[in-house]
């Protein structure tokens, strides 16, 4: 377990501050110029801030259930992450994963209310997400193969947004074939197509 302090002496640190008339005004010119719906990307330094938060997070729940764990905080890909290892943390992986996909909700609430901004955090625990990404490829080109075999559709079973992402990605890479996701949560799936 890395050695962290939580200084509960500190001013609390989640409620933001009410932006100045000047910075309002500054904000309105700048946010005309860009186009709707489109944040600015945040910077290397807030995102491994939000990592920070998130682990710190990650950190007190270990310690409330009596977990050990390594977390290493680092920015991949231009999004903050989070990797747990340790062992007996299956417990927090859960069945396909889904206890991941709720802590890791949880941690994005974390961030959130310490920055006031959404966060695109991604956390893994014990490499559980790079072990099911390669599942995921498998179930992929199993699915590639079988449209072009026998040149019909192929609908695959619900799964998250995470797992959903990894079989677009190699699908997207294979020429003939395109993917779809259909469906609402939680049973959207993936169809895979002849193009």
């Amino acid at each position: 377990m890395t050695a962290r302090s939580v200084d509960d002496s500190r001013p609390d640190e989640t409620e933001p501050v009410p932006p100045s008339a000047e910075e309002a005004a500054a904000a309105a010119a700048t946010e005309e110029d860009e186009e709707p719906g489109e944040p600015e990307p945040a910077s290397e330094d807030e995102l491994f801030a939000q990592s920070e938060i998130a682990a710190d997070y990650v950190e007190g729940l270990l310690d409330v259930l009596d977990l050990d764990g390594d977390i290493d905080e680092l920015v991949a890909n231009g999004r903050p992450m989070v990797e747990v290892v340790g062992g007996q943390l299956q417990t927090l992986v859960g069945q396909r994963g889904a206890t991941l996909e709720a802590l890791q909700d949880l941690a994005r609430l974390a961030v959130y209310r310490r920055t006031g901004e959404p966060s695109r955090l991604m956390l893994d625990i014990g490499g559980y997400r790079n072990s099911r990404r390669n599942e995921l490829a498998a179930v992929a080109r199993n699915a590639i193969e079988r449209v072009h075999e026998h040149g019909q559709p192929v609908r695959l079973e619900p799964m998250s947004a995470f797992e959903r992402k990894c079989v677009h990605d190699v699908i997207n890479a294979t020429d003939g074939v395109a993917s779809e996701s259909q469906g609402e949560e939680p049973n959207r799936r993936i169809v895979v197509r002849a193009e």
